[in-house]
């Protein structure tokens, strides 16, 4: 095979996966159509990590909803965003922007990104408590999304400028790295397969950790 036919099918493969993942998508904000938020809701906002988490059975409560969309980035959270904040549900807790990050953005676009869906957010719906999260440590050693290859610094300084725009924009701002990170600062090897989602044990770490803000 040479190198132009490899090429020519890595372009292939990339274009399936974008049309698959934009597929997803589209199925997953129809259903979310179909299920209203209410003033009473509280809404877990995100990606595939989101995605992935069975939180009312996690949190053993029935008034908690999963908004998360798998290959989401910050863009398509703000094209469906009505969906959440039409409801005006009673808190939202947001977990985004690590696809930003391997798209190759520089952090100062990442955190402008950022802040507009911080921004749009409280002007949609404003008596709704904002808990943004930070961006999930990362494990490279798997060797798995090599759009992260060498993006920890990025990580971390994106982390920074979360931070920053919560206490900004009067948010709430949880720092998840305590309960996620290994002495290295990696995801840990037991909350995760692949370096990116989380292990059964990883969803439990995480939901243990942000309880106190769900009960509050």
């Amino acid at each position: 095979m040479t190198l132009r036919s490899i090429f020519t099918a890595c372009l292939i493969a990339a274009a399936a996966f974008a049309a698959d993942a934009d597929k997803y998508w589209e199925q997953r904000v129809s259903l979310f159509n179909q299920l209203p938020v209410t003033q009473n809701d509280i809404i877990f906002l995100g990606n595939s990590i989101t995605d992935g988490g069975n939180f009312e059975e996690l949190f053993s409560r029935d008034d908690v909803k999963n908004r998360g969309i798998r290959s989401d980035a910050i863009p398509g959270v703000m094209k469906r965003l009505d969906q959440v904040t039409n409801g005006k549900p009673r808190k939202i807790f947001l977990l985004i922007g690590i696809n930003d990050v391997s798209h190759g953005l520089t952090v100062d676009k990442l955190a402008e990104r950022y802040e507009n869906l911080v921004k749009a957010i409280k002007e949609k719906s404003p008596d709704t408590k904002l808990y943004v999260q930070s961006i999930m440590p990362i494990n490279n050693d798997f060797g798995v999304y090599k759009g992260l290859k060498g993006k920890e610094n990025t990580v971390v300084e994106f982390n920074n400028r979360i931070r920053k725009i919560a206490s900004d924009n009067s948010v709430t701002y949880i720092d998840l790295w305590p309960a996620l990170s290994d002495g290295k600062g990696k995801l840990k090897r037991n909350y995760t397969n692949d370096g990116l989602h989380l292990t059964g044990e990883g969803y439990r770490a995480w939901t243990n950790h942000i309880r106190p803000y769900i009960d509050e």
